[in-house]
């Protein structure tokens, strides 16, 4: 069979990340990003077997940027005219009720997905930049875009309503939209694979800067943490996650703070950052080692919150099957997994400390005894190929 890829973009607001991708090999043929854009000097980062070449110069916009890379492409390989490019993927935050799937770009998709800019102000904004300048750049490939809401899109009303004025929500589409679906859906699907059963009951943890868990049984996601927007749910490395609503009315009337500054706040100065003065983890550890106070209480909030949704979500589904963590934290701290898995040793888990410790595998791994109660696993999230696999069932 010849061979065919589809190139992933991830557009930012002043980044443009890519990969092109093998989706019936599952190999990663050469990624790369494209950083401030806008500034007065820009980073353009190519790599591909093995190599990376660093451009620095201005990059004005995201039309020249993508220009660059398809110059890369060409001048240090692979070749987009021979790799047989079948379609372009784009990865799209929020597709709002829209979606459940993948969408084949048109003039029309690309009406509805800058209609729920103020579902994802942060982020469509930016993806439909990437899709203006890639569909005239490549123009003679079919677009796709794949929806980070899209798995989330069937929840249960139960789990997808808030107890919100029902005239109000309607009218303003206020649910849970959840995220990193595209993330959580290939995770559970290869999870289901890897224990050979397609009736499990799994909670997914979607561990990175941003972080979410999802509710998945039988296939179908029955719950996730993300609401209306990423800020729900979980404490993640700048974002409070849950948080008592009446903190913004207390912060506006008492604090005399505008909603942009609370929204800045909730988003980008919160979390690990606003607890501990630090959002990476590696130096989180030595803190948390050296005994900072604040760095103690904010790891305890943080295993605090996934406790609780680790047990919500468990009653929810009447059982467990499986417990897997993904993404940045999930894959390659093992410490968070210690103190997690270590809490939840009531429910009969038991992991195995010496496979807990590997970190930096690209491998899929169970880290859990084999007399646990429940396997655990370790399972690397890989967003670009399954963007690719939901490009190809369209065209």
């Amino acid at each position: 069979m010849t061979t065919r890829t589809v190139l992933i973009i991830n557009a930012g607001s002043s980044s443009i990340k890519y990969a092109l991708v093998d989706p019936d090999s599952g190999e990663n043929l050469a990624n790369g990003n494209v950083e401030k854009i806008g500034n007065p000097t820009g980073i353009i980062t190519h790599k591909h077997d093995g190599e990376k070449f660093v451009v620095e110069e201005p990059v004005p916009d995201h039309g020249f940027g993508l220009s660059e890379v398809l110059r890369l492409f060409e001048e240090q390989g692979p070749s987009l005219k021979d790799a047989n490019v079948v379609a372009v993927g784009h990865r799209v935050v929020q597709g709002g009720k829209y979606f459940s799937g993948p969408a084949l770009i048109d003039d029309d998709v690309v009406a509805r997905i800058e209609q729920l800019v103020p579902l994802g102000p942060l982020h469509n904004p930016a993806h439909l930049k990437g899709i203006a300048v890639a569909r005239e750049l490549l123009s003679d490939v079919p677009h796709v875009a794949v929806f980070d809401t899209a798995f989330f899109q069937d929840l249960p009303e139960e789990a997808a309503r808030y107890a919100l004025n029902r005239e109000v929500a309607d009218k303003y589409e206020i649910r849970r939209y959840g995220a990193h679906g595209t993330s959580h859906q290939f995770v559970s699907g290869e999870v289901s694979k890897m224990l050979g059963r397609d009736d499990l009951k799994q909670i997914v943890l979607h561990l990175g800067n941003g972080a979410s868990v999802s509710a998945v049984v039988n296939g179908k996601a029955v719950d996730t943490s993300m609401g209306l927007t990423p800020l729900e749910g979980l404490m993640m490395g700048t974002r409070t996650g849950d948080i008592d609503p009446a903190a913004v009315f207390h912060l506006a009337r008492v604090g005399g703070m505008s909603i942009d500054e609370i929204d800045h706040l909730f988003n980008r100065e919160s979390g690990f950052k606003g607890l501990a003065g630090e959002n990476d983890m590696r130096e989180i550890w030595k803190l948390y080692e050296a005994g900072d106070q604040n760095t103690i209480d904010a790891v305890d909030v943080y295993i605090h919150r996934l406790l609780k949704y680790v047990g919500a979500y468990t009653a929810i589904m009447g059982g467990l099957d499986a417990l897997t963590f993904t993404a940045g934290i999930g894959e390659n701290d093992e410490f968070v997994r210690q103190h997690l898995l270590d809490r939840l040793a009531y429910m009969g888990i038991k992991y195995d400390h010496e496979k807990n410790l590997i970190v930096r595998n690209p491998d899929p791994r169970i880290i859990s005894t084999e007399d646990s109660s429940i396997p655990v696993i370790v399972y690397p999230t890989n967003e670009e190929l399954a963007i690719a696999r939901q490009a190809l069932t369209l065209i």
